[in-house]
């Protein structure tokens, strides 16, 4: 039996359906350390917030949204513009698909045509698959704070990884980011979605 996946950006409508994937994180594991899960409309105001600058994409597994990724503001100040912080997030009835590959995917292709210089990750630990697909996708570990949040009534630790998309080099000042919304409905987005040349 074949499975379609078809990896797009988010919208406010998929509020829903993205808070159902990120629910059993937050009330069954330390991976997230938020307590209590959002609601629909919670996670449809994060959507919206966050497509104002960058991307927030979906899997949707034979018309099913499974998974998905985003990125946010590294840090609020502005000579961080160029670095943003990325999330994963996929069912456990989807796990083993190559949802993550192909949805952290998308965001490093979009982020690089909005002229993003770099992408960090945290990830509460343990998280094997998570760590792997990071490595598989050329993040490098760069730090950690351990024991740095307390959930389900233990201590838990994150390590910080960090993935180049362009050079930065002292004395060479960036481009002007791209903001995502300036990008709706170019063949290029449509191209670092799904991840085509042509």
């Amino acid at each position: 039996m074949s499975t379609s996946v078809l990896v797009r950006l988010a919208t406010p409508a998929d509020g829903a359906a993205v808070a159902a994937v990120y629910r059993p994180y937050v009330e069954h594991t330390p991976v997230s350390f938020e307590l209590r899960p959002p609601t629909a409309d919670e996670m449809a105001g994060r959507i919206t917030r966050l497509l104002a600058y960058s991307p927030w994409v979906v899997a949707e597994v034979d018309g099913m949204v499974s998974g998905y990724a985003y990125t946010s503001r590294f840090r609020e100040r502005p000579a961080y513009d160029w670095t943003a912080e990325s999330t994963v997030y996929v069912a456990s009835a989807a796990q083993g698909l190559g949802l993550g590959r192909a949805l952290m995917g998308a965001v490093i292709r979009i982020l690089t045509l909005q002229g993003y210089r770099s992408v960090i990750a945290g990830i509460t630990l343990p998280n094997d698959a998570s760590v792997g697909l990071h490595d598989a996708l050329g993040f490098t570990r760069v730090g950690a704070f351990d024991k740095v949040g307390w959930k389900d009534g233990a201590w838990h630790g994150v390590d910080f990884f960090a993935l180049e998309l362009a050079p930065r080099v002292n004395g060479e000042a960036p481009g002007a980011l791209r903001p995502l919304p300036e990008l709706l409905g170019t063949p290029d987005l449509a191209r670092a979605i799904l991840g085509t040349s042509g």
